[in-house]
């Protein structure tokens, strides 16, 4: 099985993303890599993926998905990048 945001297979560590967040009532989840999981949450709230990016079509449309896919699809199914998810309190991108 391959992760739909990057491609690459998954590993045994892949995380479970709610495409319309579990408070939002969201059930339907995808399985990605963590580091994609985690990039994903550290670009927008809760609020933006309802919204907007409560698809993994609409999230391939992003730019700044886009580039983080073009740099993780060259990277081993483990890597696992924990500056990602230290530096996603400091900023949330908003539309």
């Amino acid at each position: 099985m391959k992760c739909p945001l990057c491609n690459r297979e998954l590993d045994k560590t892949a995380d479970l993303h709610h495409l319309v967040p579990k408070s939002k009532k969201g059930k339907e989840t995808v399985r990605l890599h963590k580091v994609c999981h985690n990039k994903i949450h550290s670009l927008f709230d809760e609020k933006i993926l309802d919204k907007h990016y409560n698809t993994i079509e609409k999230l391939l449309e992003n730019d700044d998905i886009q580039r983080f896919v073009n740099w993780i699809k060259k990277k081993p199914i483990d890597y696992n990048d924990k500056s990602i998810m230290a530096n996603s309190h400091s900023w949330k991108r908003h539309i």
